[in-house]
């Protein structure tokens, strides 16, 4: 009795490891499941700015957690969180293009056709840039679409 009981707990906690293990592959968090290294997904949308969130104003989806500069942004993304969703899981949109997954900085994104993208910056690479110079964002986009599909299972 005692081997099915500890068989069943060990089962249990795999499917949850794998789970959550899982949602990381396919979102750019930390540890703590915060996305978007806590900055609001409806400012980036709604006001084309990036604001960093309050943790008082924190909302979860699909074990993901997003945080919001006021209480109507939080009820804005809780009545429709899939709008507010970033693409790719939040990682770099040009890293998507390119067939790679990596982390953007939150100030650097674009917001078109009521989504918005996130781009990597460092002193060696400005991925926004790159994406802008190619002046195809619909090309960039589909490549980016079709190489998630297998990126969003993926480890970094």
């Amino acid at each position: 009795m005692n081997t099915l009981k500890t068989l069943s707990i060990a089962l249990g906690l795999f499917i949850s490891i794998t789970i959550v293990a899982q949602d990381k592959m396919a979102n750019n968090m930390d540890n703590s499941n915060i996305a978007l290294q806590g900055y609001s997904a409806v400012s980036y949308l709604d006001l084309g700015i990036a604001q960093k969130g309050l943790k008082e104003f924190k909302s979860e989806h699909e074990k993901v957690v997003y945080y919001f500069t006021s209480v109507e942004q939080k009820s804005a993304f809780d009545k429709n969180s899939d709008k507010y969703l970033p693409q790719y899981g939040g990682f770099c949109a040009f890293g998507t293009y390119a067939g790679a997954k990596f982390r953007p900085d939150p100030n650097k994104f674009i917001v078109k056709n009521g989504k918005y993208f996130l781009y990597l910056y460092n002193l060696e690479l400005d991925a926004q840039q790159l994406w802008l110079a190619e002046h195809d964002h619909k090309k960039l986009k589909s490549v980016a679409d079709k190489n998630w599909v297998k990126l969003s299972k993926t480890h970094n």
